[in-house]
Formats: C-alpha cells, sequence, structure tokens
C-alpha cells in the first residue's frame, strides 16, 4: 500500500515502570505490509487517518493532517488501563498522497475491513471529517450484509453536503446515505449537537429528506442527560451494530481550540463520556474515529488532551468492546 506510513516507536514514549503502568509500555507497533496476521482477537488497534484534503476542499483550515501522531504522542504518557491479556497495537497511518482523497477512503475502508476481521477494535485518529466514509465502508464490507449499522455522530454539523464538485469533509454520510438508497439498505444515522448556526436551511431539509435523527446542541447537555439516553437507547435498539465518530469541532472551544472550525457555542466533555459509556455497555459499538482534531490551532496540547482522554476512557471500558 503506497499510501501508508508503518508505526513509528518515537510516537510513544514516557515514564518507565516494571508492570506496563504506562500506555506507551503497553503499546506494539505492527506494520499492516507485513504482520497483520499478528494482530489477535478480542484486541484494539490504532489507526491514524492522516489526511486533511478534504477540510481544504471544503474551504476550512488545514492542519489536521498532523493529527494522528501528535494524539499518539499525548496518550502514550497515560497511565495503561488495559489488562495483560488485551493486547493494544499501532498499527501505522493511512496518508493521502497527490491530493487522492479518494484513494485515501479507499485505503482506510480496506484497512478496517481487515482488522474487523481479525476480531479487533479499531480505533481510527484523524484527520478530516471525510474519515467517516472510508470508515463506514470498511464496516459494511467486513460484517454480514444482513446487519444493519447505525452511525452515531457526536457533531455541530450534519455534513450531509452533496459531492456532485467530489467528496471533501462535509460530505460523508451525504455519500452513505446515497449509497444506502442505492443498496435499498437502511440510512440509521444520529447526529449529536447540531447548531442551527452551523448547518444551512438546505442541509436540514436534507437531512429532513433522508430520516435523519438528531438533538440541538441546547439540549445536549448533562442537565438534559435522560432524554439524551432515550434517544441513544431508541436509536441503537433499532440497529445491529454501532459505529461512533466523534468531531472534536462539535465540542465549544473552551475544550477544543484546535479543530478545524472552532466556536465557542459546542457541547461539553461530560455530556460525550456519559453517551459513548452508554454506547459502549449496549455492546453494539463495532468502531470508533476521532476527527477535526487541528494540532496548529490547539493551546497548551489542551484539544489533544481532550481527544486522548476520551480514548483513554474508552479502552477503561475495554472487557466490554
Amino acid at each position: 500500500m503506497q499510501n501508508y506510513e508503518a508505526p513509528n516507536k518515537e510516537n510513544w514514549s514516557g515514564r518507565n515502570s516494571e508492570d506496563q503502568s504506562y500506555i506507551h509500555e503497553k503499546v506494539e507497533c505492527i506494520a499492516l505490509d507485513d504482520n497483520l496476521k499478528k494482530v489477535l482477537p478480542k484486541s484494539i488497534a490504532l489507526l491514524g487517518y492522516a489526511c486533511d484534503d478534504g477540510v481544504k476542499r471544503n474551504q476550512g483550515r488545514i492542519g489536521a493532517v498532523d493529527g494522528p501522531n501528535i494524539l499518539k504522542k499525548t496518550l502514550a504518557p497515560m497511565p495503561n488501563p488495559i489488562s495483560q491479556k488485551t493486547h493494544l497495537y499501532d498499527l501505522g497511518n493511512i496518508e493521502c498522497l497527490q491530493e487522492n482523497l479518494e484513494s485515501t477512503q479507499e485505503s482506510l475502508s480496506i484497512t478496517v475491513s481487515k482488522i474487523l476481521e481479525r476480531k479487533c477494535f479499531p480505533i481510527i485518529l484523524g484527520g478530516g471529517h471525510d474519515i467517516a466514509y472510508g470508515h463506514y465502508n470498511g464496516i459494511k464490507n467486513a460484517i454480514s450484509k444482513n446487519k444493519k449499522i447505525g452511525i452515531i455522530n457526536f457533531d455541530a454539523h450534519f455534513d450531509l453536503r452533496s459531492y456532485e464538485n467530489g467528496p471533501n469533509s462535509g460530505t460523508p454520510f451525504y455519500q452513505i446515505a446515497k449509497d444506502c438508497k442505492k443498496e435499498n439498505t437502511p440510512f440509521n444515522y444520529l447526529c449529536l449537537g447540531i447548531r442551527k448556526d452551523a448547518n444551512t436551511k438546505l442541509l436540514f431539509k436534507t437531512a429532513k429528506k433522508f430520516n435523519v435523527e438528531y438533538i440541538y446542541n441546547y439540549d445536549f447537555n448533562i442537565q438534559n442527560l435522560k432524554s439524551v439516553i432515550r434517544a441513544i437507547d431508541s436509536f441503537i435498539n433499532k440497529v445491529d451494530v454501532v459505529y461512533t465518530t466523534i468531531d472534536l469541532d462539535g465540542f465549544s472551544s473552551a475544550y477544543a481550540p484546535g479543530v478545524s472550525a472552532a466556536s465557542p457555542m459546542g457541547f461539553a466533555p461530560d455530556i460525550v463520556l456519559k453517551c459513548l459509556k452508554k454506547t459502549i455497555r449496549s455492546k453494539k459499538l463495532i468502531s470508533l474515529d476521532l476527527a477535526e482534531f487541528n494540532p496548529k490551532y490547539d493551546r497548551d496540547n489542551q484539544t489533544a488532551k481532550l481527544a486522548s482522554s476520551i480514548i483513554h476512557f474508552l479502552l477503561n471500558q475495554h472487557k466490554l468492546l
């Protein structure tokens, strides 16, 4: 695979211990090209999506291409919550070469499928939110055609823009919806944190056309937790597997300044963690990604630490994955 970068052990450093107390001591670096057969079932794999060409096409501020390696470096010194029996792998990064976004998404799709076929849980680190189209297709190609996939997107934006001029970071769920219509399969999409000031009337019409479920940002908060959990429960009950994608620009810029499209009007981490916990405990979560981290605009690694803490929260629940 030409658009692939093998894992770099220099991303994983920190304090040393005698019992793998830290994540950098736990992680195993495995290059995809030669050693994917070494990936064991019931393990967890980190894979980078080093691409912000979709953001550039969407007229956003670029820099997310550097996100995956920074997230790995930030995660490295954190305490290790994983049991000895569970393996944690760094499988390197899928890269975007010569601005070929479509090829990058296809490589991601193939790799996600291979990870899932190894009965391993993928955590994909972006990169722009165009990550979602490749990630979704990787899941779709790896599971039974009879299984219904539900998408839970933590985001201020629907990302349902038309792709008539080519895909970008604002088109992935429109692409998925059109594919589902063509294949006569259900499009199950729940978006949490939608902002009226971040989506046009056309996008709301498109969401209605595809029966998208969503919760506005002013309702997506810890004070409204019970009704949010009821909506997630109802959504999860009608699907077989759940793909979760977290667009970091959905968070308020008070928590996440280092993103492609920052805003103070976003949501807080506490409600996201509560929703993640609910989704994990359903035992239907099959894969997760984090998108739009842009280290170029981060302050004191604040956004990197937020994203890494979300991953750490997930790793703490590894026995349920």
